[in-house]
């Protein structure tokens, strides 16, 4: 047989075969936009796949029938075995992962079908730090359970079942009912209604035809966990003002640790406020919680990592049954912590905003809080600041003339005094009497200086405590600063200055000068009139170091402090600096103090009762220390 060989021909052949079929490989491959597509369609088979897995997965583990429930009798009898006669529930078209949309002009909430509760909400009027819309819940930060025996002896979660949603209307006001479903006519119901431009939303819980099905012998356990979601520039300095907060036992007010983790059990709760810096999520029942177990867990250890949430909030409490049946109202308070809006419920809400204890709280509530939101009535909300700032120095100017009058009148003294310090230095006790007859006789005293110094201290810790709750100033700008209530950053630092932060804020410098001014005029002019006393520190030096410890720790402390806080500072002391000047150089003239002490110390004073007291035990002291002296010779 002869034996084929390929010729010259058949090889210019094949090669042409071939080329013809690259170029018809090349002319047919998909074009960017087809790879892109089929990319597309793989992805959805795969996500598919997995949707499907989880979806199976959540059939198992959560006895629910995500999209694909059995209708046939062993099926529902499979599903029964689980979780009994619930099990209804899982053959409703409503028994699938979606929400309804649930809104008014101020809030957009979210209600699952699964658990039945809210996942999401919005509040429509606000944007936080970085302009997003403040969620007060989203993402799974909230999770509301009902834990409840059944009378076939199972333990259920409505995190894990089915409610069937219907909208309706009540008047003006949204209804929305979420049930889940034994049979068309027994259900347990989570009821919502919502009315028109409110942040207060009324809920309910409620059980129909389900005495004979649920273990009435047993208490439903109520658990809710929460969230706190970011919302400020600052998560530390947010975080000083999130806390839990709650009214028990009638009107008492008691919160949760403001840094670490806490718990509680109280009785007789009113209200129970999650509160964050400037939003609120409230639980308001309309008869007082019987009891109930808070927890508080700080979730920032470190802001430059933990920068997501503040704090998580539990919160567990027993819902009893009456008549066999479940029916407990209350009211769910999504907001801002503002008193202008807490005060129109009548429930004593506003009580949860941080106002300062005892008169300090009273104060803010009954004087700066009313007029400085007065005054932004007129003015924009930093020139407001400093008006507030400027009458609260008059109205103080007094006590700042009475300090300055005490230390003229000892600064005149100081020679006198020191006469007869060198006179009695062998005998302290002498020197003492003789220093406090010549005070007397004057009418001076180092505590007269002090205690109109005292006097301002409830003011100052009063506004201490409001410019950073003040709600007013959120988001407000003045000047070079965007956000009031937040600190004013001038430049940002390549790294990280423990206890004083990444940024430069202009207003606690300025402020910080201005107080080492000021108290170069107070401080330096009682020095020079402090005499040192044996046994006693060195108040001279020890004033010397304020002059400076003061302006430091306030540009430290206050770095990360509310602007308006530190502007308030700032102009507060340039305020009292310019009191100062003029009160040194126009209103008090040494002369004439010196002549007014001449003409007191010329009268007889009569001594009141702590003055004789005091005489008489020095007298006695000083008896007692010859008598000592004497025996010793």
């Amino acid at each position: 047989m002869e034996e084929k060989k390929l010729d010259i021909n058949s090889i210019i052949g094949f090669l042409l075969i071939g080329a013809i079929l690259l170029y018809m490989l090349w002319q047919n491959q998909p074009t960017p936009e087809q790879l892109a597509e089929q990319e597309k369609v793989k992805q959805e088979q795969l996500a598919s796949e997995a949707a499907n897995q989880v979806a199976t997965e959540l059939t198992i583990t959560n006895n629910s029938n995500d999209n694909q429930l059995p209708t046939d009798p062993q099926g529902l009898a499979n599903l029964k075995n689980k979780i009994g006669d619930f099990a209804y529930a899982l053959t409703l078209a409503s028994a699938t992962n979606t929400t309804t949309t649930f809104e008014n002009e101020v809030l957009a909430l979210k209600i699952d079908n699964k658990g039945g509760f809210i996942s999401e909400v919005k509040l429509k009027s606000y944007v936080n730090h970085d302009s997003v819309p403040v969620y007060l819940i989203k993402d799974g930060s909230s999770v509301f359970n009902l834990n409840f025996a059944t009378s076939d002896n199972r333990t259920l979660n409505t995190t894990n079942l089915y409610f069937q949603p219907t909208l309706s209307t009540s008047g003006d006001n949204q209804v929305l009912s979420m049930r889940l479903k034994v049979s068309e006519t027994q259900f347990l119901e989570y009821r919502y209604e919502l009315k028109p431009n409110d942040y207060m939303l009324g809920f309910s819980v409620k059980s129909q035809g389900l005495s004979n099905i649920l273990n009435t012998s047993q208490y439903v356990q109520l658990d809710w966990k929460f969230k706190a979601h970011r919302q400020d520039q600052s998560i530390s300095f947010e975080n000083r003002y999130t806390r839990l907060t709650y009214q028990h036992e009638g009107d008492k007010i008691n919160k949760l640790s403001q840094t670490g983790d806490d718990d509680e059990t109280e009785s007789d709760l009113s209200w129970i406020s999650f509160r964050q810096h400037f939003f609120s999520t409230i639980l308001v029942p309309d008869t007082p919680i019987k009891t109930a177990d808070l927890k508080s867990f700080n979730l920032v250890d470190d802001e430059t990592v933990d920068t997501l949430f503040t704090k998580r909030y539990e919160v567990s409490l027993p819902l009893t049954y009456s008549g066999g049946e479940l029916t407990h109202n209350m009211n769910i308070y999504y907001g801002p912590t503002y008193d202008d809006i807490l005060n129109k419920y009548d429930q004593n809400l506003e009580a949860s905003i941080p106002f300062g204890w005892g008169i300090f709280g009273w104060i803010n509530k009954a004087v700066f809080s009313p007029l400085y939101a007065w005054l932004t009535n007129y003015l924009p909300y930093g020139l407001a600041i400093i008006v507030m700032t400027i009458m609260v120095k008059i109205v103080l100017s007094f006590v700042q003339y009475k300090q300055f009058l005490s230390q003229a009148k000892m600064k005149i003294l100081k020679p006198e005094l020191d006469a007869i310090r060198e006179k009695y230095k062998n005998n302290k006790m002498k020197a003492q009497q003789e220093t406090l007859a010549v005070q007397n006789k004057a009418g001076a005293s180092p505590l007269s200086g002090c205690l109109p110094g005292m006097l301002q201290m409830p003011v100052f810790y009063a506004l201490f405590m409001f410019f950073p709750i003040a709600f007013e100033l959120r988001q407000k700008s003045f000047l070079w600063v965007d956000d009031l209530s937040s600190y004013d950053s001038i430049a940002e630092l390549p790294f990280n200055i423990p206890f004083y932060g990444d940024h430069i804020s202009l207003f606690p410098i300025l402020a910080s000068i201005a107080i080492f001014f000021y108290m170069k005029m107070t401080t330096g002019q009682q020095m020079a009139t402090q005499p040192t006393q044996e046994g006693m520190p060195d108040m001279g030096k020890m004033m010397k170091y304020m002059i400076y410890f003061s302006p430091v720790l306030m540009l430290v402390f206050f770095n990360n402090y509310a602007s308006g806080l530190s502007l308030y500072y700032f102009i507060s002391n340039l305020i009292s600096i310019g009191i100062m000047i003029v009160i040194k150089n126009f209103i008090i003239d040494e002369d004439k103090v010196l002549a007014k002490i001449q003409v007191s110390k010329a009268k007889p004073k009569k001594q009141n009762r702590f003055q004789k007291k005091m005489a008489e035990i020095m007298e006695q002291a000083e008896a007692q220390k010859a008598a000592q002296q004497k025996r010793k010779k």
